[in-house]
């Protein structure tokens, strides 16, 4: 159980951090509205994620068979959607389409919350970065049964609120000093992490081979 909660941890962990258009969206309304705003954001992407989390869990659970027979090829796959998934992230530019926000400050929590849930649910492309991690470390606590699943789902969940929380903390408190530059950095840590777990990964699975 303890794998589990683990595992589930740090796929959360890695999955919300991606420094995208949500993350970015979510500073912004951060740095605009205040902290409390941006955490509204942070959940509809959570909530999205998880959604997205749990369909893919599913979905490779009705699989499983044809994954344990090819485990050692989809686990491969896996490690290279992640290195592509990775190199993605860190070429990327996350300061593209930084507009500043002019809408007014009043109280529309449910509306950031809505708006990031819709914005991230429309990106289908997260399940190739699901998969690429499930496969990766393994991670299939369906097949354990209902109360793995949910101990893993609950990990999922609070190592996003976790990312959210410490994000919108910390662009709060920094918000006189916040420098853009600082989030094409945090992109390019986050990409490399990524890659190196799928290049970790092949290199794990030829090595016994070789």
């Amino acid at each position: 159980m303890l794998e589990t909660i683990t595992k589930g941890f740090i796929i959360g962990l890695f999955v919300s951090s991606i420094m995208g258009p949500i993350n970015i969206l979510t500073i912004q309304r951060t740095l605009n509205r205040g902290r409390w705003h941006g955490m509204a954001s942070g959940f509809g992407a959570m909530l999205s994620d998880i959604t997205y989390a749990t369909i893919t869990l599913l979905g490779m659970s009705i699989v499983s068979g044809f994954m344990n027979e090819y485990e050692s090829q989809i686990f491969l796959f896996g490690s290279v959607i992640l290195i592509l998934f990775g190199f993605g992230v860190y070429r990327s530019n996350p300061l593209k389409g930084w507009q500043p926000d002019e809408l007014p400050k009043e109280s529309r929590y449910l509306k950031d919350f809505a708006s990031t849930f819709l914005l991230t649910f429309s990106n289908a492309t997260i399940i190739l970065a699901l998969v690429g991690l499930y496969t990766r470390f393994s991670f299939n606590p369906i097949l354990e049964g209902t109360n793995s699943l949910l101990v893993a789902l609950t990990s999922f969940s609070a190592a996003a609120l976790l990312w959210w929380f410490m994000l919108t903390t910390l662009v709060s408190r920094l918000r006189k000093r916040f420098k853009r530059k600082g989030l094409v950095i945090l992109n390019r840590v986050v990409g490399t992490i990524i890659v190196a777990i799928g290049i970790i990964g092949i290199v794990t699975k030829l090595a016994p081979v070789a």
